[in-house]
């Protein structure tokens, strides 16, 4: 069975499973996959600079939950302020560092993606007939 989307694949696999088909085996598989990569924006340093701050704030933060849950004392309270500043800032010289070493080779930001250009829908050779029939028992979904 084919579908020219993901969505439309999910739906025969729930119009089975409505039907009582035993979807234990059923496989969706991508046919002629294809990498798009969209372009998000362009990178600088002061980009850099706010993203490694960030996400070194995030690594500090936790570290330092971590830190207060396994700790006896209540000292940890003034403690967590200064683990998130070092760790915005380690996040911050961390990013820097890295994008000056691969400045000319990457100067933007970007999401890669994996498409398919169409799917199947795989069930057990010896259970094609018994899917075929479910399939057409189960009403198709109302869009």
């Amino acid at each position: 069975m084919s579908a020219d989307t993901y969505a439309d694949a999910q739906s025969v696999v729930n119009r089975l499973a409505r039907a009582d088909y035993a979807v234990t085996d059923i496989a969706i598989v991508g046919r002629e996959l294809v990498t798009v990569e969209r372009v998000t924006g362009r990178l600088t340093y002061a980009r850099v600079a706010l993203r490694g701050v960030l996400n070194g704030a995030w690594f500090g933060l936790f570290f330092s939950l971590m830190l207060s849950l396994f700790s006896e004392t209540s000292s940890t309270t003034l403690v967590l302020p200064a683990v998130v500043a070092i760790g915005a800032g380690m996040g911050m010289l961390i990013s820097l560092a890295t994008y000056s070493i691969r400045r000319r080779r990457h100067d933007f930001s970007s999401v890669q993606q994996v498409l398919a250009s169409r799917y199947e829908v795989l069930v057990p050779a010896g259970t094609v007939a018994a899917a075929k029939q479910a399939l057409a028992e189960s009403p198709q979904p109302t869009s």
